[in-house]
């Protein structure tokens, strides 16, 4: 549950930054919103492969 909270604090953090780029067109905040996502996809696979091995284990 802990990397769950992680991913929910990531994607609350890269809301601002993704309302600079879009909407201000800030491209500084496009690369750290870039940042998060890869960070996002990373721990999202992390959730994914601990929740396989706690359902098969």
């Amino acid at each position: 549950m802990d990397k769950f909270n992680e991913l929910k604090a990531l994607l609350g953090a890269a809301e601002a930054d993704a309302s600079a780029f879009f909407e201000k067109g800030n491209k500084a905040a496009g690369t750290r919103l870039r940042n998060a996502m890869q960070q996002t996809k990373v721990l999202a696979q992390d959730i994914r492969n601990e929740v396989t091995a706690k359902k098969n284990g």
